[in-house]
Protein backbone atom coordinates (compact mmCIF):
# COMPACT_ATOMS: atom_id res chain seq x y z
CA UNK A 1 0.00 0.00 0.00
CA UNK A 2 1.31 3.41 -0.96
CA UNK A 3 1.15 6.40 1.26
CA UNK A 4 -0.82 8.61 -1.03
CA UNK A 5 -3.59 5.20 -0.85
CA UNK A 6 -3.20 5.64 2.88
CA UNK A 7 -3.35 9.36 2.58
CA UNK A 8 -6.73 8.95 0.12
CA UNK A 9 -8.04 6.46 2.81
CA UNK A 10 -7.87 8.81 5.71
CA UNK A 11 -9.07 12.13 3.80
CA UNK A 12 -12.17 10.00 3.14
CA UNK A 13 -13.07 8.71 6.41
CA UNK A 14 -11.67 12.22 8.53
CA UNK A 15 -12.08 14.72 5.78
CA UNK A 16 -11.00 17.38 7.79
CA UNK A 17 -7.16 15.81 7.79
CA UNK A 18 -4.51 18.63 6.09
CA UNK A 19 -2.29 16.52 3.51
CA UNK A 20 1.19 18.26 2.86
CA UNK A 21 4.15 16.84 0.89
CA UNK A 22 7.94 17.50 1.33
CA UNK A 23 10.48 15.01 -0.35
CA UNK A 24 8.45 12.20 -0.59
CA UNK A 25 6.92 11.89 2.61
CA UNK A 26 3.10 12.77 3.66
CA UNK A 27 2.51 14.16 6.41
CA UNK A 28 -1.22 14.76 7.77
CA UNK A 29 -2.09 17.20 10.41
CA UNK A 30 -5.17 15.75 12.37
CA UNK A 31 -7.52 17.78 14.95
CA UNK A 32 -6.43 17.41 18.09
CA UNK A 33 -9.65 16.01 19.34
CA UNK A 34 -9.20 13.07 16.48
CA UNK A 35 -5.84 12.48 16.28
CA UNK A 36 -6.65 9.20 18.80
CA UNK A 37 -9.42 7.95 16.41
CA UNK A 38 -7.25 8.08 13.77
CA UNK A 39 -4.43 6.88 15.12
CA UNK A 40 -6.78 3.78 16.19
CA UNK A 41 -7.67 3.31 12.12
CA UNK A 42 -4.02 3.78 11.18
CA UNK A 43 -2.92 0.66 13.11
CA UNK A 44 -6.40 -1.56 13.49
CA UNK A 45 -7.74 -1.13 9.51
CA UNK A 46 -4.37 0.34 7.78
CA UNK A 47 -2.32 -1.86 9.24
CA UNK A 48 0.23 0.52 10.51
CA UNK A 49 2.28 -2.01 13.50
CA UNK A 50 5.07 0.38 14.36
CA UNK A 51 5.03 3.71 15.52
CA UNK A 52 8.80 4.94 14.79
CA UNK A 53 8.69 7.90 17.04
CA UNK A 54 6.42 10.06 18.72
CA UNK A 55 8.33 13.92 19.83
CA UNK A 56 7.17 17.18 20.38
CA UNK A 57 7.46 20.78 18.26
CA UNK A 58 7.62 23.87 20.28
CA UNK A 59 6.50 26.78 17.81
CA UNK A 60 7.54 29.53 20.22
CA UNK A 61 5.92 33.00 19.01
CA UNK A 62 2.90 31.17 17.26
CA UNK A 63 -0.10 29.60 18.38
CA UNK A 64 -0.75 27.06 18.73
CA UNK A 65 2.57 26.63 20.17
CA UNK A 66 2.98 22.93 20.45
CA UNK A 67 2.63 20.02 18.00
CA UNK A 68 3.11 16.28 18.56
CA UNK A 69 4.34 14.66 15.74
CA UNK A 70 3.84 10.38 14.88
CA UNK A 71 6.13 8.79 12.89
CA UNK A 72 3.99 5.29 11.75
CA UNK A 73 5.18 2.76 9.50
CA UNK A 74 3.96 -0.60 7.78
CA UNK A 75 6.76 -2.68 8.49
CA UNK A 76 6.28 -5.37 5.86
CA UNK A 77 5.42 -2.74 3.11
CA UNK A 78 8.00 -0.20 4.35
CA UNK A 79 5.39 2.18 4.28
CA UNK A 80 5.71 5.29 6.19
CA UNK A 81 3.13 8.08 7.74
CA UNK A 82 3.59 11.24 9.78
CA UNK A 83 0.93 12.38 11.32
CA UNK A 84 0.67 15.82 13.45
CA UNK A 85 -1.69 17.57 15.72
CA UNK A 86 -1.53 20.99 17.13
CA UNK A 87 -1.82 21.71 20.81
CA UNK A 88 -2.28 24.87 22.45
CA UNK A 89 0.06 25.90 25.61
CA UNK A 90 -3.20 26.72 26.88
CA UNK A 91 -4.54 22.78 26.70
CA UNK A 92 -1.11 21.36 26.19
CA UNK A 93 -2.99 17.87 27.05
CA UNK A 94 -2.97 14.98 24.21
CA UNK A 95 -4.98 11.30 24.16
CA UNK A 96 -2.32 8.85 24.64
CA UNK A 97 -2.16 5.71 22.13
CA UNK A 98 0.12 3.59 24.26
CA UNK A 99 -3.12 1.46 24.17
CA UNK A 100 -2.57 1.12 20.38
CA UNK A 101 1.41 1.37 20.53
CA UNK A 102 3.12 0.19 23.80
CA UNK A 103 6.32 1.90 22.99
CA UNK A 104 4.54 4.93 22.72
CA UNK A 105 4.63 4.42 26.98
CA UNK A 106 8.52 5.87 26.89
CA UNK A 107 8.05 8.69 23.65
CA UNK A 108 4.84 10.44 26.11
CA UNK A 109 7.03 10.18 28.68
CA UNK A 110 9.73 11.94 27.18
CA UNK A 111 7.56 14.63 25.68
CA UNK A 112 5.95 15.41 28.65
CA UNK A 113 9.00 15.70 30.90
CA UNK A 114 10.69 18.54 27.55
CA UNK A 115 7.89 20.03 26.57
CA UNK A 116 4.93 19.71 29.16
CA UNK A 117 3.03 18.01 27.15
CA UNK A 118 0.31 15.79 28.94
CA UNK A 119 -1.07 12.56 27.45
CA UNK A 120 -4.73 11.98 29.18
CA UNK A 121 -4.93 7.99 30.13
CA UNK A 122 -1.08 7.46 29.67
CA UNK A 123 -0.52 4.73 32.59
CA UNK A 124 2.65 6.01 33.89
CA UNK A 125 3.06 10.24 33.20
CA UNK A 126 6.16 10.59 35.24
CA UNK A 127 9.12 12.23 33.74
CA UNK A 128 12.04 10.08 32.70
CA UNK A 129 15.10 12.34 32.42
CA UNK A 130 14.55 15.20 34.84
CA UNK A 131 14.19 14.27 38.46
CA UNK A 132 10.50 14.52 39.69
CA UNK A 133 9.70 17.94 41.44
CA UNK A 134 12.26 19.79 38.64
CA UNK A 135 9.43 23.19 37.57
CA UNK A 136 10.65 23.45 34.12
CA UNK A 137 10.59 21.54 30.72
CA UNK A 138 14.26 22.24 29.23
CA UNK A 139 13.41 21.72 25.31
CA UNK A 140 11.15 24.66 25.40
CA UNK A 141 12.60 27.20 23.32
CA UNK A 142 12.29 29.49 25.66
CA UNK A 143 14.51 27.69 28.07
CA UNK A 144 18.32 29.11 28.75
CA UNK A 145 20.75 26.83 26.53
CA UNK A 146 23.26 27.88 30.55
CA UNK A 147 20.29 26.42 32.36
CA UNK A 148 18.74 27.21 35.69
CA UNK A 149 19.82 27.43 38.47
CA UNK A 150 18.64 24.08 40.59
CA UNK A 151 17.98 23.82 44.25
CA UNK A 152 18.89 20.30 44.48
CA UNK A 153 22.46 20.12 44.84
CA UNK A 154 22.70 16.46 45.78
CA UNK A 155 21.00 15.65 42.44
CA UNK A 156 21.87 18.68 39.66
CA UNK A 157 24.09 21.28 39.23
CA UNK A 158 23.11 24.23 41.54
CA UNK A 159 24.51 27.00 38.75
CA UNK A 160 23.73 26.99 35.31
CA UNK A 161 26.85 25.81 33.39
CA UNK A 162 29.11 28.48 31.81
CA UNK A 163 29.01 28.37 27.79
CA UNK A 164 32.37 30.20 26.94
CA UNK A 165 34.67 27.55 24.99
CA UNK A 166 31.76 24.73 26.10
CA UNK A 167 31.84 21.50 23.87
CA UNK A 168 28.39 22.68 22.54
CA UNK A 169 28.62 26.43 21.89
CA UNK A 170 29.26 27.41 18.13
CA UNK A 171 30.55 30.48 17.16
CA UNK A 172 27.92 32.95 15.27
CA UNK A 173 29.35 33.14 11.82
CA UNK A 174 27.72 32.91 8.00
CA UNK A 175 30.47 30.00 7.56
CA UNK A 176 29.48 26.29 7.39
CA UNK A 177 29.47 24.05 10.20
CA UNK A 178 33.24 23.39 10.05
CA UNK A 179 33.78 27.36 10.70
CA UNK A 180 31.23 27.49 13.67
CA UNK A 181 32.22 24.40 15.40
CA UNK A 182 34.24 24.47 18.58
CA UNK A 183 35.75 20.54 18.19
CA UNK A 184 36.35 21.44 14.48
CA UNK A 185 39.20 24.06 15.09
CA UNK A 186 42.64 22.66 15.29
CA UNK A 187 44.12 23.04 19.00
CA UNK A 188 47.24 25.41 19.58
Amino acid sequence: MSTANVAAKLEGKFGNLKKTEFRGETTLTVPLEAIHEVAQYCKEALGFDYLIDLSGVDNYGEEPRFEVVYELSILESNTHLRLKCAVSEDTLEVPTVSDLWPTANWHEREAFDMYGIRFSGHPNLTRILMWEGYPYYPLRKDFPLAGKESNVPEVAFTKPIPLAGGPFVTAPSCGGSDDREPRAKPVG
